[in-house]
């Protein structure tokens, strides 16, 4: 009978490509790895991997059986959820991915919702960029996380993994306020008739000369200001990469370039030195877990902690599933 242990390996070389990503991945040493995914093709009595080089690629036998994992792993998780369901009571650890803005201005008021209902459940949150979310939640490092898209980057299906729509946020474009009569002019000409919101495109040209600040590349705010403003007929100069909002609006006010930060980066009051304006593009956010994993007490109620949370401003905007 094939092992789960060593299916849940190929399933996850099937995503990482090379055994010594999965190796690190999974706090193994690349020779066990090896060794395992040896045992599993005697296991299944056929070649499961073809190694070019450094990487390995799985045959098609390899590829389908990836999928029955896939199917098989993910009714573990609903085992699991339904051992929980009946166990009663929430207690142990919930390891929570989130990122920055959403750890600020949405998890604390939900951990404060969870430790009232739920006071044995142990709720440990770490950081985590949504573009390693999802080898994280198959790894096992987390049990859900907070993930995000935008309009100019797509979040891609992910295996394994599935998502609930949570909020979404408006964008906005912050220029320094010396630049506010220019920005102001050149929206004030390009305004769009529904909802009063600039047209997207004449204002980001009407800073292509500028330098611009974005996030590290690799990252998706990063590629979200990239593809927007080559949406708009031009690849923006970039002076400054930095990931935390504030800082990224500081140096806007300090006359260092503009920038496009989602609702949640912008600081309340908001600075007299930045002028922000909307832009019709938006940053949504979803709740992501291991496929199986939504029925889970302890999922199911981080998820019910969050809606919970959501600012009234923000819960009128859903976002897209």
């Amino acid at each position: 009978m094939l092992d789960v242990r060593r299916l849940r390996l190929l399933r996850e070389l099937a995503r990482r490509g090379t055994i010594a990503a999965v190796a690190e991945a999974l706090a193994f040493s690349p020779s066990a790895v090896s060794q395992q995914l040896g045992v599993l093709e005697r296991e299944a009595g056929l070649p499961l991997l073809e190694r070019t080089g450094r990487r390995v690629r799985l045959t098609p036998a390899g590829q389908n059986l990836v999928l029955h994992a896939e199917a098989v792993l993910e009714r573990l998780e609903r085992a699991d959820a339904d051992l929980a369901e009946a166990r009663g009571g929430l207690a142990g650890a919930l390891r929570i991915g989130a990122f920055p803005t959403a750890t600020r201005a949405i998890v604390p008021a939900a951990l404060v919702d969870l430790a009232r209902r739920h006071p044995g459940l142990e709720p440990m949150v770490s950081e985590t960029d949504p573009a390693e979310v999802a080898h994280a939640l198959r790894a096992g490092d987390l049990d859900v996380a907070l993930v995000h898209a935008y309009d100019f980057v797509p979040a891609a299906r992910e295996p394994g993994l599935t998502t609930e729509p949570l909020y979404g946020e408006a964008m906005y474009l912050a220029v320094p306020g010396a630049d506010a009569p220019r920005e102001a002019a050149a929206a004030a000409e390009t305004e769009a008739d529904s909802g009063g919101v600039p047209e997207q495109g004449a204002v980001l040209r009407a800073h292509a000369a500028a330098p611009w600040i974005t996030a590290t590349p690799g990252t998706l705010c990063h590629a979200m200001t990239v593809r927007a403003c080559q949406a708009a007929g031009f690849t923006p100069r970039v002076r400054h990469r930095v990931d935390e909002f504030a800082t990224v609006l500081a140096l806007v006010a300090a006359g260092q370039g503009v920038a496009v930060v989602p609702q949640l980066g912008v600081a309340e009051p908001a600075d007299p030195a930045v002028r922000l304006t909307r832009l019709a593009m938006q940053r949504r956010t979803n709740l992501a877990f291991r496929s199986g994993a939504g029925t889970h007490p302890a999922v199911a109620a981080f998820g019910a902690a969050l809606r919970a949370a959501v600012p009234p401003d923000l819960a009128g905007s859903r976002a897209a599933g």
